[in-house]
């Protein structure tokens, strides 16, 4: 991918547990073009949080990184002093997660949380901050920004914290946004605003997006690139239009995906949970349980397209 921003390869992040090794992210490569938006999609378990979170080893106690490298405008992160790679955190690469209201400290008003970002990244006074935070409410098309600044997290509906959220990620103008799921607590109308606001957002700032979410028609209305992964491996990559318009060499996980997007004109037919696994516990053979064989690489089977190969019936498919 020209003009790269992120590239991750070969990564590995496990859980220790007292059960034994969760291998959450198992062998992951991937690259994130400067200005673009890369959609990660799975389910609930596949890795694809864990494998955004590694980007900046935001951790609980028994996780790490065993394996791999994460490389951001040139520099190695998985390596870097905690103290250098807190300077990025926020400032060059900044999270929103799915739940506003548990990342929103819910005893400081607005104003001293998006402020308190600013003065720590970008050296500002008090006043240059709360002066900077109001434009970014402005910027995020919060009406009456003025109230809101001066409001608890409590006093605001589910699209307005996520609106609070946003303007706080951007606020020092990041390289790199990760997205976390960030319309799953939200109803349909108020996801097609956030959605619509973060693709204005990107084309106004030209922040990178890695945007994770379990949802395929989602991904569609926002990613350049989609990365599928399943139980910690990534089984294709591919620009969007490869995935949903011009789809005759899919994987079979990326078209079962593609089978449970909601459609108004079909029968009602509840998806079925693809994911259904002991962590603890991995298959033999291939990922998919549903393709019989043996684990393969990821093959190039045409431009920009990546399939993870798969054996079955003694003949290579993908």
């Amino acid at each position: 991918m020209s003009n790269t921003l992120v590239e991750i390869k070969n990564l590995h992040t496990y859980f220790e547990t007292k059960r034994g090794l969760v291998k959450a992210v198992r062998g992951v490569s991937f690259s994130i073009g400067a200005g673009k938006t890369l959609g990660v999609v799975g389910e609930s378990g596949s890795g694809k949080s864990q494998t955004a979170m590694s980007i900046l080893r935001l951790f609980e106690s028994n996780q790490k990184i065993y394996d791999g490298e994460i490389w951001f405008e040139g520099k190695e992160l998985t390596k870097m002093k905690e103290s250098d790679l807190r300077k990025i955190r926020g400032n060059d690469i900044s999270v929103i997660f799915q739940e506003p209201m548990t990342s929103l400290n819910p005893v400081f008003k607005i104003s001293r949380q998006i402020s308190e970002v600013l003065m720590l990244h970008q050296n500002m006074t008090k006043e240059q901050a709360e002066e900077r935070a109001l434009e970014m409410l402005k910027h995020v098309r919060i009406s009456n920004p003025e109230k809101i600044l001066h409001s608890y997290p409590h006093q605001l509906s589910g699209g307005m914290r996520q609106r609070v959220m946003i303007a706080m990620a951007l606020a020092c103008k990041p390289k790199l946004l990760i997205a976390d799921e960030p319309t799953t607590a939200l109803d349909v109308t108020i996801q097609a605003q956030i959605l619509k606001l973060m693709n204005e957002l990107k084309n106004d700032m030209g922040t990178a997006i890695m945007f994770i979410t379990h949802d395929l028609g989602v991904i569609n209305q926002m990613a350049d690139d989609i990365v599928v992964m399943y139980k910690g491996q990534v089984l294709e990559m591919a620009p969007r239009e490869l995935i949903f318009e011009n789809n005759k060499f899919l994987h079979p996980y990326t078209y079962d995906l593609l089978k449970a997007i909601p459609r108004i004109s079909t029968k009602k037919n509840p998806a079925k949970a693809l994911l259904d696994h002991n962590p603890l516990v991995l298959p033999e053979g291939y990922t998919y349980e549903e393709v019989e064989g043996v684990e393969g690489a990821l093959l190039e089977i045409e431009p920009n397209h990546f399939v993870r190969c798969y054996y079955k019936g003694g003949t290579v498919n993908g």
